[in-house]
């Protein structure tokens, strides 16, 4: 054994090399250490590549895989052999070691210490560069995909003649390649000189030349690549003014060639490119001439070239051309913006049609008859009514419903009807006890589908279910109710083992079931049980006796998350939605294909675009987005997903879409032909919010057709904030079933309203055509009203209702004790000229903890009402109900019965007055469960009074006596309030 340490003298400290023992368990340790590492990054890739094959979509996880890798190695093996083979040339060019400078004295030492490791180093530089750039040129395998497979759009450009394919598909990639080969001639350029510099073919303090002939042309020759490389970017960006984005005027986001691009920018470019080809050829030449100085000169002329010709020139052309005159020199550009941006946002066919907005002249009975046939008002806003249905349909705490609901249409004795609808979702956080058996065995699923009618309410205010109770029953059939996909589905279940799960409960007990679906993945293998235990960092999978034959791991279980990762290429909409097709529940989800570069067609921000007073209290309707920043967006594809089995249906909706055209190229057998879409589903099928909420944003300025009406700003929209939200956000879309002025029937629309920017007056209205399968479908009408006078907008008429001193005087009662009111969604709907305007008004507190609609706002005309039931408001606003037969303002619960000689209505008239007196006491009280019952006996006492007095009056003899008065107030005489 060696000794260490210590003098002749000094103590001898022996030591020695480690015991046989040691090293084995340091080499066992170590290649624990290694295969624990690789099983980590096994395990992501092996629960991918299952998740993937379970759902069928096997091949986007190849074709990607193979795409990245593919990516990976090739450009990181360039970026390797460009740095290494730079490294390699310059040592081989040193020159050889003569007289020692002080430099190179200093530097001695670094070389003599590189010495022994030239090779590993070269090699570990080589491979860090080529590391980078391969997981670099990985990530743009969307690019890639898109370049080769890339179909044409049969549009050109109006300044180059190229078709927009080319700026969609081709420049992306070329400008991927060109970045590559900066980054490449860069990196090569620095390794270089800094290995001549090392070997002395570069000097910075030596007296003599700089450098060596060899390092002149080796360094001349990498900066001529770099230069060449520049000359091509000048000429890829003469082709990227149609793409380039730049605020002008009426819009931040403008997008293609202005005056200055085309007439100043674009020969700049073009003489830049000239210049920087002869300045790449004059540092090639150093190879025979081996000097600097013509190159240097070149290079310089090219620094000062892009200054003044790339930048000097536009701006006295702007300056001095442009600016006295601006409209005449941009209006021809304008025009390219104006048509290519509605061209790529689908709002081309816009119709737009002129408005007056001031209501009709015509007998107000008719007009009251016209309402029922122009709209079926929906009353019940889903996007409030969620509490309610937890309240009445939840059953159990471990399920819930989705914060918003939906709206959706189902056929009720062969017609159709707004339906708002939920699903009775899994909700963890209201099971019995956590834990880990609880939380991913025994609790796995929702069960069934609640729905109730959109235009109507009870007596008491709450919605008339068409399916409910659990399991769930109603008009919606026989189908498969239990939910094992859906929003609030967010964590793993583990079925189909020993394990049983709670399928429900009623009276006679829990009912339990096991998952008979083929979703998920086996947990049958000890590899496979492994690998989920590591990625979802739960040892427990690995042992655990509640996994066993038949165990599957269910998981990606959101609609949305689903559908992203079997088609990572979409953007998918903020709001997936249920509805019972064939027997089942079925999740549908729309999807966009979006693209940054249709020339000429100004960008959006989607994130902004859709963003409204829900996507800012609800982050889960928020658009989920590939690429932010879009100026073309088609939707697409429809997808499904199964709420039991999870199975993803993608289907070609857009046919005529390249993007889509070009991403089924790139993954083939992955989207179904819109044939394959059944007639049910057909029919719950609805044009989808997000990609209206991107056109209205578009229609605020681009409605106009007219290059001079445009750049002055003076027709341009705004959508107004939502005036029932304190948010300070858009109003939302909503769907409504209504006819436009130029429509026979109702369809089922989207609508929307406009008011002038910095305004709250109306300045227009918009629907989309919403119901898929006609022939109608994604036509987008728009009512222009008119400048010279003013309609109120949804702000003022808002503020109309509250400061109606009625009105106030009734929302104050219904605030009494601890009350709340909430305002429901607030309607528009074209109505012979004029616009109707309809708000539910909701009352939540007084013991109870969810809203009851109470009330309906409704006016029309000028005319203003704040009545129990929407017919009873409409018949108020348009002066139709009968005088002979109700109370002077058709409101039983303000207005107590008046009187009668006839003894049996007398005790009738006597019984409503005392109904009547108790809804007041329980109205004060905020006692809605006697309010209720109080006006259901008003009602009734009222119809005994109706009947005897009927039945006097047909004793009479014909034309003797004087009748008695009708019982005022009588159902028949107006509609009941269930009929709301």
């Amino acid at each position: 054994m060696p000794d260490r340490g210590g003098g002749p003298t000094g103590p001898r400290i022996r030591v020695g090399r480690p015991s046989r023992r040691a090293r084995t368990l340091l080499m066992t340790l170590g290649v624990l250490a290694v295969l624990g590492m690789a099983f980590t990054m096994f395990a992501g890739f092996w629960t991918d590549w299952l998740w993937y094959r379970s759902v069928n979509y096997s091949s986007v996880f190849t074709t990607t895989l193979w795409t990245k890798i593919g990516l990976f190695s090739v450009f990181g093996l360039l970026m390797a052999v460009a740095v290494g083979f730079n490294v390699w040339l310059a040592h081989r060019l040193r020159p050889p070691l003569s007289a020692m400078s002080m430099e190179q004295q200093s530097l001695d030492r670094y070389r003599m210490g590189v010495a022994p490791y030239k090779k590993w180093l070269l090699l570990g530089i080589t491979a860090l560069v080529g590391l980078i750039a391969g997981a670099s040129a990985a990530g743009q395998w969307r690019t890639w995909l898109m370049w080769v497979n890339g179909v044409p759009f049969g549009q050109k450009d109006p300044q180059f003649r190229l078709d927009v394919s080319f700026y969609a598909f081709d420049l992306p990639w070329y400008r991927f390649l060109l970045g590559f080969g900066f980054a490449a001639a860069i990196l090569s350029l620095i390794a270089a000189a800094l290995t001549h510099y090392l070997y002395g073919g570069l000097r910075v303090t030596s007296p003599g030349a700089r450098a060596t002939a060899a390092a002149t042309g080796h360094l001349s020759v990498l900066l001529g690549i770099f230069v060449a490389l520049k000359a091509v970017a000048y000429w890829l960006d003469r082709y990227g003014l149609a793409v380039k984005s730049s605020d002008f005027k009426a819009t931040d986001n403008w997008t293609g060639l202005r005056y200055v691009d085309a007439n100043a920018y674009l020969p700049a470019k073009t003489i830049l490119f000239c210049i920087a080809v002869i300045c790449a050829a004059l540092f090639f030449a150093t190879l025979w001439r081996r000097t600097w100085q013509l190159p240097v000169i070149g290079f310089g002329l090219m620094v000062l070239s892009a200054i003044l010709i790339g930048g000097l020139y536009p701006a006295i052309v702007q300056k001095f051309q442009v600016q006295p005159n601006e409209q005449a020199k941009e209006a021809p550009y304008v025009n390219k913006n104006l048509k290519a941006t509605r061209e790529a946002y689908g709002i081309d066919d816009a119709q737009v049609t002129e408005y007056s907005g001031t209501g009709s002249t015509k007998d107000k009975t008719k007009l009251r008859d016209d309402v029922d046939s122009t709209a079926s008002i929906r009353i019940l806003d889903p996007n409030i009514v969620s509490p309610t249905f937890q309240q009445l349909q939840q059953i159990r705490n471990y399920y819930a419903f989705p914060t918003n609901l939906d709206v959706d249409r189902y056929s009720k004795d062969g017609k159709d009807q707004d339906t708002v609808i939920g699903l009775r979702e899994l909700n963890l956080n209201g099971i019995p006890k956590n834990n880990w058996i609880n939380d991913h065995f025994r609790y796995t699923h929702g069960y069934g589908v609640v729905a109730a009618k959109g235009t109507t309410a009870d007596a008491e205010g709450r919605p008339v279910f068409t399916e409910s109770d659990l399991p769930s029953k109603g008009d919606l059939g026989d189908y498969q109710q239990r939910v094992y996909y859906g929003e609030k589905t967010t964590t793993y279940s583990i079925v189909g083992g020993p394990q049983k799960e709670i399928d429900y409960s009623d009276d006679s007990g829990e009912k339990t079931t096991s998952y008979q679906g083929k979703s998920g993945v086996s947990l049958s293998s000890p590899v496979n049980r492994a690998a989920y235990a590591l990625a979802f960092s739960e040892p427990q999978i690995l042992y655990s006796g509640a996994i066993g034959e038949g165990s599957r791991i269910l998981y990606n279980r959101t609609p949305k998350e689903r559908v992203e990762a079997v088609a990572p290429w979409l953007t998918i909409d903020g709001d997936a939605y249920p509805a019972v097709v064939g027997n089942k529940i079925q999740w549908i989800v729309d999807a966009y294909t979006t693209t940054n570069g249709y020339p000429y067609a100004s960008r959006t921000t989607l994130g902004d675009t859709t963003a409204d007073s829900l996507t800012a209290t609800n982050n889960s309707r928020a658009v989920v987005a590939q690429q932010n920043q879009v100026n073309y967006i088609r939707n697409s594809v429809k997808a499904t997903i199964d709420a039991y089995t999870g199975e993803v249906k993608l289907y070609q909706w857009d046919t005529k879409d390249p993007v889509l055209k070009t991403w089924m190229k790139a993954f083939p057998g992955t989207v179904q032909s819109k044939s394959a879409i059944s007639p049910d589903l057909m029919d719950h099928l609805r044009y989808p919010q997000d990609l209206f909420k991107v056109q209205r944003e578009l229609l605020t300025r681009y409605h106009v057709k007219d290059a001079q009406t445009f750049l002055s700003g003076s027709e341009v929209w705004q959508v107004p904030d939502d005036p029932t939200n304190k948010s300070g956000n858009a109003v939302p879309p909503y769907y409504l079933s209504m006819k436009m002025p130029d429509q026979k029937a109702q369809a089922f629309s989207l609508t929307t309203t406009f008011t002038p920017n910095g305004r709250d007056n109306l300045s227009a209205f918009m629907s989309v055509d919403a119901e898929a399968g006609t022939s109608d479908y994604g036509k987008i009408r728009i009512l222009k009203l008119p400048t010279s006078t003013t309609v109120n907008g949804p702000k003022q008429v808002q503020s109309q209702f509250n400061s109606e001193q009625d009105i106030a005087e009734s929302i104050k009662l219904l605030k009494g004790g601890d009350s709340d009111i909430e305002y429901g969604n607030l309607l528009t709907v074209p109505l012979d000229g004029g616009l109707l305007y309809v708000e539910p008004v909701y009352v939540r507190g007084g013991g109870l903890k969810y809203p009851l609609l109470r009330k309906v706002l409704v006016t029309y005309g000028g005319n203003t009402a704040f009545e129990d039931t929407l017919d009873q408001a409409l018949d108020k606003v348009f002066g139709t109900q009968d005088t002979g037969t109700s109370p002077p303002d058709d409101d039983t619960t303000t207005n107590p019965p008046p009187t009668s000689e006839n003894p049996t209505v007398q005790g009738a008239l006597e019984d409503a007055q005392k109904a009547f007196d108790a809804g007041q006491d329980a109205l004060k009280k905020n006692d809605w469960e006697a309010y209720g019952k109080a006006q259901k006996d008003l009602e009734d006492a009222l119809r005994r009074a109706e009947d005897a007095q009927n039945a006097a009056d047909k004793k009479k003899p014909s034309g003797g006596g004087e009748a008695s008065p009708s019982p005022s107030g009588s159902p028949s005489a107006s509609r009941s309030p269930s009929s709301a």
